[in-house]
C-alpha cells in the first residue's frame, strides 16, 4: 500500500473517531397548574431513565430573555431529557415565548442532535404555538399527551367559577365549586384567566381556532389519547388528526387513564421514541 494511501486512511479513521456521536434530546413541557417537577412526581422521568434517557435537568427562561439551567447528570453522548419550566398560569402565547427561548438555549447546546418535544395537556398547545412560529427551533418530533388540541369546555367552566356564574352544578352550585377551588386553588384559577381563555373550544376568533389553521412543519406527530377516564379534555380534542392542518399526519396511541400524567406515560414515550 502506498504511503499516501495509508495517510489518507489514518486521517479518515481519526476524523471518524473524533466526530461527536449524534444523540436525541427530549424536552418535556408541562401543562396548566403544573411545573417541571410534575414529570418526576408522576414517575414519567424515572420511566424514561430506566429506558436509557438521562436527566439533563430543568431549563427556565426569565422575562428578560436570560436562561437558567439547573443541570442533571446526563453525559455528552447520552440521550437526554430536559424539563421546560413555564409560567403555567400565563396566556399561552407568553408561555410559548418562554418555551421558544428555552428551546433556542437547548438547540445551541446540542447542535446537530434531534430535538423531540413532548407536551402534556396545555403544554401540547404551547408546543404547537412554537412550531408554527417564524424561525422556530428545529424540532424532529412532537408528542402530545391529553392535549386540548380543539380546546376544552372546562376552560369555560373555570371562567364561570371566577365570574360567579352558576353553570353545570345544581344544588350547592357556586358555593360548592368555590369550596372545591377554594383558597390558593381559587386564587390560582383567577390568576389563570388568560390561559383559560386561550384553552376555550376552537372557533373563529379564539387562539386555538387560529392555531389550527396555521401550516405545521413536516415532522413526526404522535397523539397520546385518554380514550376513557379524562375528566378535563374529551378524547376527540386530544387527537392531532382533528386539527385541520394535521389531518392524517399523527400516529395515535390510546390509553385508559385519567388526565394526569403517570409512569405508564413514560414507558409509552420510551416505546414511541424507540421506534421513531
Amino acid at each position: 500500500m502506498k504511503k499516501s494511501t495509508v495517510i489518507r486512511l489514518i486521517v479518515f479513521l481519526f476524523s471518524f473517531l473524533i466526530t461527536p456521536v449524534r444523540a436525541d434530546v427530549l424536552v418535556l413541557v408541562h401543562g396548566w397548574a403544573a411545573n417541571a417537577d410534575t414529570w418526576i412526581q408522576s414517575g414519567v422521568l424515572q420511566a424514561l431513565e430506566a429506558s436509557g434517557w438521562s436527566n439533563a435537568g430543568v431549563v427556565t427562561a426569565a422575562a428578560d430573555g436570560s436562561v437558567y439551567h439547573h443541570a442533571g447528570a446526563a453525559k455528552l453522548n447520552d440521550n437526554k431529557v430536559y424539563r421546560a419550566q413555564l409560567p403555567a398560569a400565563a396566556p399561552l402565547q407568553i408561555q410559548a415565548a418562554h418555551l421558544y427561548t428555552e428551546l433556542l438555549f437547548i438547540s445551541k447546546r446540542h447542535a446537530g442532535d434531534s430535538i423531540i418535544l413532548v407536551g402534556h395537556s396545555a403544554g401540547g398547545v404551547v408546543s404547537r404555538l412554537v412550531l408554527v412560529s417564524p424561525q422556530s427551533p428545529g424540532i424532529e418530533t412532537l408528542v402530545t399527551i391529553a392535549s386540548p388540541n380543539l380546546g376544552t369546555e372546562r376552560a369555560i367552566d373555570g371562567m364561570d367559577v371566577i365570574h360567579d356564574k352558576p353553570f353545570f352544578c345544581p344544588g350547592p352550585g357556586l358555593a360548592f365549586l368555590k369550596d372545591t377551588f377554594g383558597g390558593d386553588d381559587y386564587r390560582y384559577l383567577k390568576n389563570s384567566q388568560g390561559a383559560l381563555i386561550d384553552l376555550m373550544p376552537a372557533v373563529p376568533g379564539t387562539l386555538i381556532g387560529w392555531l389550527n389553521q396555521q401550516p405545521h412543519p413536516a415532522i413526526h406527530y404522535h397523539s397520546i389519547i385518554r380514550s376513557v377516564g379524562d375528566e378535563l379534555v374529551p378524547a376527540f380534542s386530544q387527537d392531532l388528526n382533528q386539527v385541520p392542518r394535521l389531518h392524517g399526519r399523527s400516529e395515535v396511541h390510546l390509553t385508559q387513564t385519567s388526565h394526569a400524567l403517570n409512569m405508564a406515560d413514560g414507558m409509552l414515550l420510551a416505546n414511541i421514541l424507540g421506534k421513531k
